[in-house]
């Protein structure tokens, strides 16, 4: 895929005037959906975090926050990567009990993105979070949680073609499970975790596709694809995946998972060679069994809006900055960017 495709022949059903309505729609009414789905109440989250309290999310190890000093305050400061880790120490701070979780928006900088249809140096998600008892902490609460998920990601859909009938995204309500090791099973001469994730979903376009088990290495001695080894069990996680009609691929819209006990972060920091974090305020609490066994994730807003909205370039549905190809691109084919 080229780092800017615009299909030959689209064009937006809504106008721009439009399209910000409809986005509006989504983003006040997914959030219901998903708050009465799962239980969870909205806070307020932070923008950036201390360098030094281990709060920020390192992805996949090579990219670099966007960082600047706090004069007054006499430290360094981060602008989030993602809020994976603050969640859960919010949960314990403020009080939550099994079976409640909160929301919030989560905007981020990713500086060395590479941006293309999907992809933004800025990005938004809801990010989500819930306790867990010992006995909810399984695999059967994880597939219980991406069925709510995807049930709020259709009922948005449905209510917002009624209230723009131009719209014709179709949207499942039905999920496949599936791992990580089943896919590369199935597809052994396939390279890349985009080929293989298409390759599968392209077998079954009518039903969202929940791919599991993301992080530790498979039997080929590769990850299907890089989890930071200090939020997500690698067991127990996973992204949820759309049939993107209009680009014609797999389409991510959600990572999640059930989050690390001290169990298994012992377990992932050695194997991904990342003990120095041990020290780190937040990891040294999470080993000692001092925060809540829980599950969260992040539901990219943009790519929701995407994929409801049946447009063909994130920036379609937010503001970023973009390259001279990509703005030529849309340019020519009639594509605004905001």
């Amino acid at each position: 895929m080229k780092k800017c495709y615009i299909p030959e022949g689209y064009s937006n059903p809504l106008s721009v005037y439009e399209t910000q309505c409809a986005i509006e729609y989504i983003k006040h009414n997914f959030q219901k959906n998903l708050c009465r789905a799962l239980d969870l109440m909205r806070v307020s989250a932070p923008l950036f975090v201390e360098e030094a309290s281990g709060l920020n999310d390192n992805l996949n190890g090579y990219e670099r926050p966007v960082s600047f000093d706090v004069p007054d305050v006499g430290e360094e400061a981060q602008v989030v990567h993602s809020l994976a880790k603050w969640k859960r120490y919010a949960l314990a701070r403020y009080g939550f009990r099994p079976g409640k979780g909160l929301v919030t928006d989560m905007n981020a900088i990713r500086r060395d993105e590479v941006v293309d249809n999907l992809h933004s140096v800025y990005v938004d998600q809801w990010d989500w979070e819930k306790v867990l008892t010992e006995e909810t902490r399984n695999v059967a609460t994880l597939k219980d949680t991406v069925q709510r998920i995807v049930n709020a990601i259709y009922v948005t859909g449905e209510t917002l073609k009624i209230e723009f009938p131009q719209i014709k995204t179709r949207i499942p309500r039905e999920v496949i499970f599936v791992t990580t090791q089943e896919v590369e099973d199935m597809f052994p001469d396939l390279q890349t975790a985009q080929e293989r994730e298409t390759a599968f979903h392209r077998l079954h376009k009518d039903k969202a596709v929940f791919l599991m088990q993301i992080g530790g290495k498979l039997r080929s001695g590769k990850p299907h694809d890089g989890r930071a080894p200090d939020y997500d069990d690698w067991a127990l996680n996973g992204d949820i995946l759309f049939w993107n009609d209009v680009l014609d691929r797999s389409f991510e819209v959600s990572s999640m998972g059930i989050r690390v006990s001290p169990e298994s972060l012992d377990r992932q920091l050695t194997e991904a060679g990342c003990d120095d974090r041990r020290e780190l305020p937040f990891h040294k609490a999470l080993l000692n069994g001092e925060l809540p066994l829980t599950i969260g994730g992040g539901i990219g807003q943009s790519r929701l809006c995407m994929l409801l909205l049946g447009c063909a370039h994130i920036g379609e549905v937010q503001s970023s900055i973009w390259d001279q190809e990509t703005a030529k691109a849309c340019a020519e084919a009639g594509v605004m960017l905001l």
